[in-house]
């Protein structure tokens, strides 16, 4: 008897963990669909209407090494970068409002500095997240946020290979990053509240996934056309299109991107 008794308790044990195990199988698996699918995508394109500018050629001859490692190269400024049909690269997409800003991403967002310039021109970054910069160059460089007392840094790598991690804190303003040895040296860094932005590719188009639902203000900024706004509403499930057209003739406003204190150009 005490043998069945002692197997009768193993049974009763075993059930109960299977039964537990079906419980919260059943629970959690469809409560995290649930999630997944109670959200929504919006995608859409950035487009300029007018005839791009030429962009400003950079005069690598100010400094000897970046002219070497540029040899044979027309560098210029990457201000304004459209693809097929006037998409517009480099254009930051976010929804604005108040939204679940969950945990930052683990993973940097990377700046470069390679061949004297900064790659990519415009990233987007949520706060908390880590902003890594690298010297990919065998040349000293120095960057520094010039527009932001919230994040501001100040590093010089003067060797290649070297990497500079700063964690970014909640910020109003586009981040402005440059450099004290190579002036023509510009990049920006959106520092966002939650995780529902983008930055347009080469084509101008973009995608923001997983956005609750609802109806919000979404916002395009570029550092030469500004901002524009238009309204979308994200359904469950759905995906949102929307479209943004910049003429050519808008201009930011001159409070869009203050430089502190230094000459940058």
């Amino acid at each position: 008897m005490a043998v069945n008794r002692r197997r009768t308790g193993v049974w009763i044990v075993a059930a109960a963990a299977a039964a537990w195990v079906s419980y919260t199988g059943a629970h959690a698996a469809p409560g995290a669909g649930a999630a997944q699918g109670g959200t929504g995508t919006i995608k859409g394109r950035v487009k300029l209407m007018g005839p791009a500018p030429a962009n400003t050629i950079i005069r690598m001859g100010m400094d000897p090494m970046c002219a070497r490692v540029n040899a044979g190269k027309r560098v210029t400024q990457q201000t304004v970068v459209t693809g097929a049909e006037g998409g517009l690269a480099n254009t930051l997409v976010r929804v604005e409002g108040s939204l679940p800003a969950g945990t930052p991403p683990a993973d940097p967002v990377i700046v470069n500095q390679k061949g004297c310039v900064y790659t990519p021109r415009v990233v987007g970054a949520q706060a908390g997240q880590t902003l890594r910069v690298i010297n990919s160059d065998t040349l000293v460089h120095n960057v520094h946020i010039a527009n932001s007392t919230a994040n501001a840094f100040d590093i010089t790598q003067p060797q290649s290979g070297m990497v500079y991690n700063h964690v970014l804190k909640k910020d109003d303003t586009i981040l402005k990053l440059a450099c004290r040895v190579h002036s023509w040296m510009t990049a920006f860094v959106a520092v966002v509240p939650h995780p529902f932005f983008a930055v347009t590719d080469d084509s101008g188009t973009f995608t923001i996934a997983r956005v609750p639902p609802g109806k919000y203000t979404l916002q395009t900024w570029h550092e030469r056309y500004g901002k524009l706004t238009k309204t979308v509403e994200v359904t469950a499930g759905g995906t949102a299109t929307i479209n943004f057209d910049y003429t050519g003739s808008e201009k930011p406003q001159a409070a869009v991107i203050p430089t502190l204190n230094i000459p940058l150009e």
